[in-house]
């Protein structure tokens, strides 16, 4: 039996059109996956059936939800469906969860609101619920005292507390490391199975799609250009589009060659502790270790890549590369220089340092225009270019990461993901740097564009010898850009060497667990054949 139907649901903000004539059906304990680039139409579809669409949208058509359109219904009506028939997983569980209530009460407040029943036994239930999702902490703990993991969790127990027959899963994965994202989707195919509902599943991750999914439904520009069953779209492939989408996903990079060179970057037997709350009143204060023992060199034009869950210390680790943190023991030099000087970070080290983040959005100052922007690192330097020369440096960043050097008078507003992640590239090449920290530079971006960008990190190491530490969560990613590759746990790297051994023959048992998580793409050999 069908529990949502969409038919012909057009949508308009405005004078634009959003989306067109989308048609989609799913089945109780059924998976449907929505995938496509960003402004496809992928999320306000999803919002077009919760009701949740933004002040000023047209709809036409209509969406049927276990026997009530939703476009007719109103909205004291759809109150009360969402949570009783619907729910929703967003993308970013810390902005979707309440940073000063607790976790078992935010659980507890969607039973109270839909329910006639006590607070006693709504936190009760709560509990259970997060139990049932696999959450093994106190109901007590606030949304800042648990992992990324641990929090996308809660938003499900919130999303199936009342056992909804829909649940929309909007990007639930995206920033999660390999481990977590495969005990999530684990997670939700459970939950499908349990409770007999319907997973609508939003995602620009095909490898994710071809795994989980009942039936996917591809979408661009507001309008499905393809669907079908999960093995027959994978195997017979009749758009473009769809095609496109594939070939970006399983995207290889040619890094040019790398001639031996002496060491760049030197770590040499790092600590680093944070102390943790005293556990007595008068008791010693106890300390974590986030990093124990790190030693790796990085070579003059080597790529090296680094992964591991989150939380096994590559952020502290970025950090006193960076000369952002001082480390308790051990030393951290480049070419010879240390990171440090005394107890202060040394200035004329961390110009020869740049990094990339990972959201190039909230990395940028929105009242500046790009000039203003990628120059930044002018103020590590003692002499800046000022003038005729500071407009031809901009220029020349600007050029070689493909963009027009009359950007330079734009907002950041004004750019899309991947423009907007190859002028954070252009501000960290502007000062020619020595060494780039790519801090999961591609893991937000749709498959398409991060295929260009990592085109473009390949072109730029063919103009100039680049070196780079290649931080993410994506391991063929990872496996395509990276000379060698590191494998960090507990704080330990357990295991580093050449990246295509370390893929094929893992000896670290860790290293064995990450690869087997990491979702992967089928082989299709007649799906990508040119039209």
């Amino acid at each position: 039996m069908s529990i949502l139907q969409i038919s012909d649901l057009s949508l308009r903000i405005g004078p634009v059109d959003i989306l067109h004539d989308v048609d989609l059906s799913m089945n109780h304990g059924q998976i449907v996956a929505i995938t496509g680039e960003s402004g496809s139409g992928k999320s306000i579809t999803a919002l077009s059936v919760m009701g949740l669409l933004p002040r000023g949208a047209v709809a036409e058509g209509q969406i049927m939800l276990d026997g009530a359109d939703v476009l007719q219904t109103s909205e004291p009506d759809l109150c009360q469906m969402r949570g009783n028939t619907m729910g929703m997983v967003f993308q970013e569980p810390m902005t979707a969860l309440n940073p000063v209530q607790t976790i078992g009460a935010q659980v507890a407040e969607t039973i109270l609101i839909h329910e006639d029943t006590t607070r006693a036994e709504a936190h009760a239930r709560a509990s259970e619920m997060l139990e049932r999702v696999g959450l093994k902490v106190a109901p007590t703990r606030y949304p800042h005292e648990l992992s990324g993991g641990q929090r996308q969790r809660v938003v499900i127990a919130m999303a199936i507390a009342l056992r909804p027959k829909l649940l929309i899963a909007d990007e639930p994965t995206t920033a999660l490391d390999v481990t977590t994202q495969a005990r999530i989707l684990d997670l939700l195919q459970g939950l499908v199975r349990e409770f007999d509902m319907g997973l609508l599943l939003i995602t620009h991750d095909l490898a994710v799609v071809s795994d989980v999914a009942d039936q996917i439904v591809v979408m661009q520009k507001g309008r499905v250009v393809e669907s079908g069953q999960t093995q027959d779209l994978l195997v017979n492939m009749q758009h473009p589009y769809t095609k496109a989408l594939f070939e970006a996903s399983s995207h290889k990079v040619q890094l040019p060659a790398r001639a031996d060179a002496p060491p760049l970057l030197t770590v040499d037997q790092v600590a680093r502790d944070y102390p943790l709350p005293r556990k007595a009143l008068l008791g010693p204060r106890p300390n974590f270790r986030a990093l124990d023992d790190v030693s790796f060199e990085i070579g003059h034009g080597e790529r090296v890549g680094l992964v591991g869950e989150s939380g096994c210390g590559k952020s502290t680790l970025t950090r006193a590369i960076l000369g952002l943190e001082d480390v308790q023991e051990g030393r951290i030099s480049l070419d010879g220089a240390p990171v440090f000087a005394g107890k202060q970070p040394n200035l004329a080290v961390r110009r020869k340092m740049q990094v990339v983040f990972q959201d190039p959005y909230s990395s940028f100052n929105p009242r500046h225009r790009v000039d203003r922007l990628i120059t930044e690192p002018f103020h590590l330097l003692d002499n800046p270019p000022l003038g005729k020369a500071r407009d031809v440096a901009i220029a020349k960043a600007l050029q070689d990461v493909g963009l027009s050097p009359g950007d330079a008078r734009k907002f950041i507003h004004e750019f899309s993901g991947g423009q907007r992640q190859r002028i954070a590239i252009a501000r960290a090449l502007i000062i020619e740097p020595e060494l780039i920290i790519f801090d999961e530079a591609v893991s937000a971006l749709d498959v398409s564009v991060r295929a260009q960008v990592l085109d473009l990190i390949a072109d730029l190491c063919r103009k100039r010898p680049l070196a780079y530490l290649f931080i993410s969560h994506d391991l063929s990613v990872v496996r395509s850009v990276t000379d060698r590759v590191m494998v960090m746990q507990a704080g330990r790297i357990v295991e580093q060497g050449k990246t295509e051994h370390v893929f094929t023959t893992p000896q670290h048992p860790y290293t064995r667990d990450l690869i087997v998580a990491a979702p992967q793409l089928p082989e299709l050999p007649h799906a990508l054949d040119p039209v």
